[in-house]
């Protein structure tokens, strides 16, 4: 994921949530909605996610040190891990309570005109935040489909922004039914109703945003077409004849490790197993431009030793899956 494609929706988002946010607190003032102060705290909050992840977006750019030799390349990761956090709390738990105490004491909505007016703003801003965030995702995402590319992006933010701007859309209409049943019927627990179930959609997504960045807080190895483009390169058939095992592991959205321990024949000279390891490395970098760290260590190739696979307590985590030869 570019990081420019990211940004440019994770803008676009910021810039309608602001908007929407106070038109929405304003609707509140007028009206008493319960739906419009939640929906309008959903909007701060996610306002204020934005600005995490461009926050985590620029600190992330920092040149490695002797301290972080890997560099920052996960600050991404630890601020979109924060957004799920305001996500729920700030966001969905928020709009739980206030829609409890709405049905506990519910109260006749005055000035109907000024949430429905901003309902429908909010919801023609956010579809043309939601349209970039698509259009973005889709010129990464391929044949994937909106689950997996969710499931499987390396880079947090444009998950992130899909993720929240889809949420606002299906809570915009929830909080839009639930203004206009208790209009039709003269009774504002209808709005009660449609805040909680707003806050329950908002931390449903918060879940599934904290289990997906947590994965790639942990280290997620590359994925399944850039690791066969790297066991290829590896190999040129003369004197690196075969991968014996390889570890992956993402340092940040555009930055990936690669170490491996490679075949070479038994009579190669230290200059030729050299020589053709620093050819290697070139050619993985070719191949998947974001392996920028590469550590390649060169073995005697053994049926017996390969059968037995990679040591657990020299790799953790236990054995890689067996690479054919």
């Amino acid at each position: 994921m570019s990081a420019s494609g990211g940004t440019k929706a994770i803008v676009a988002a910021l810039g309608a949530n602001l908007a929407i946010a106070v038109s929405k607190f304003v609707a509140f003032a007028f009206s008493g909605s319960s739906s419009m102060l939640a929906e309008g705290v959903h909007s701060l909050a996610d306002s204020g996610n934005q600005a995490l992840l461009l926050i985590g977006g620029k600190k992330a750019q920092r040149e490695a040190t002797p301290q972080h030799p890997f560099g920052y390349g996960r600050e991404r990761y630890i601020y979109a891990f924060l957004v799920s956090i305001v996500l729920f709390s700030v966001g969905g738990m928020f709009a739980v309570y206030e829609g409890y105490e709405k049905i506990k004491h519910p109260h006749e909505l005055e000035h109907w005109y000024w949430p429905v007016g901003v309902l429908v703003f909010a919801i023609i801003a956010e579809s043309f935040s939601f349209r970039t965030a698509i259009k973005e995702s889709n010129e990464l995402r391929g044949g994937l489909s909106w689950a997996q590319f969710v499931r499987r992006a390396k880079a947090p933010e444009l998950p992130v922004v899909l993720l929240e701007d889809f949420g606002a859309l299906i809570g915009l209409v929830l909080a839009l039914g639930g203004v206009g049943l208790a209009l039709l019927t003269g009774d504002g627990i209808w709005d009660g109703i449609g805040t909680v179930c707003i806050g329950v959609l908002l931390i449903l997504i918060a879940l599934v945003l904290a289990a997906e960045t947590k994965s790639l807080l942990l280290g997620e190895a590359a994925g399944v077409e850039d690791v066969k483009k790297i066991e290829a390169a590896i190999v040129d058939g003369r004197t690196v004849t075969g991968v014996i095992h390889m570890r992956t592991l993402h340092l940040g959205p555009e930055e990936l490790l690669v170490a491996a321990k490679v075949a070479v024949e038994h009579d190669d000279t230290a200059a030729q197993v050299a020589s053709a390891i620093d050819a290697a490395e070139a050619r993985i970098r070719t191949a998947v431009p974001i392996a920028r760290v590469i550590y390649l260590e060169p073995d005697i190739y053994s049926e017996a030793e390969a059968a037995k696979g990679a040591d657990p307590e020299a790799t953790p985590g236990g054995p890689a899956h067996p690479v054919e030869h």
